[in-house]
């Protein structure tokens, strides 16, 4: 990837670079599925944080879970959950915007005082397409996008997934590389100048085979 492709994974909407990472441990819990799909979901995490060489945990000392996974059929559910308004700042304003937009998922991050996420909760509303997709392809994608914070436009033209010629569905691999690079305990936790794309385009030339 050039250094150009990288810094426009990062950069937002608003034309802000911003990339960060987790510090702590993950601890992940999934709501609203069967223990076959909760078993994909977690095999996803521990795939991912394997790749990036991070580590998980079963619990937060301080949240308890700091990774939450909801699975649901209409966006009203989430204003039923307990205590998740406390967790989630506007949450019924963000609950209305999403039922509007016709929103089927969405990710909301909280950050340590660094930066560094520190908790990130993914919603899936599952209406038909979502449940056409394959849990595992659906797990690994959304443990993709909750790993690093990537551009809010980040995915929005190509998955960071592909398809192999047995149909098996992988993570790319530029964006495997660049998850890896980004979690080099070289680099920052959090970045907000385009210059760290150069240091992450580095890396990957660094560790591409020769």
């Amino acid at each position: 990837m050039t250094p150009d492709e990288i810094e426009a994974l990062f950069t937002r909407s608003d034309g802000r670079y911003l990339c960060a990472r987790w510090d702590r441990p993950i601890a992940p819990i999934v709501f609203g599925v069967e223990d076959a799909t909760l078993s994909v979901v977690k095999g996803a995490f521990e795939a991912v944080c394997a790749l990036a060489g991070h580590q998980m945990a079963e619990t937060d000392p301080e949240l308890g879970v700091n990774a939450m996974v909801f699975f649901f059929r209409d966006w009203e559910e989430l204003l039923q959950v307990p205590d998740l308004e406390r967790m989630v700042e506007g949450l019924g304003p963000l609950v209305a915007r999403l039922k509007a937009a016709d929103a089927n998922q969405y990710r909301v991050f909280r950050f340590e005082t660094s930066g560094a996420i520190r908790a990130c909760f993914i919603f899936l509303r599952m209406d038909a397409h979502l449940s056409a997709v394959p849990a595992e392809t659906l797990a690994l994608s959304q443990v993709v996008q909750s790993i690093l914070l990537w551009s809010d436009t980040a995915f929005a033209d190509r998955s960071p997934l592909a398809q192999v010629e047995s149909g098996a569905v992988i993570l790319r691999p530029e964006i495997a590389g660049l998850i890896r690079a980004a979690y080099d305990p070289v680099m920052p936790a959090v970045a907000d100048d385009p210059s760290h794309a150069l240091r992450l385009s580095a890396r990957l030339s660094r560790d591409m085979p020769q």
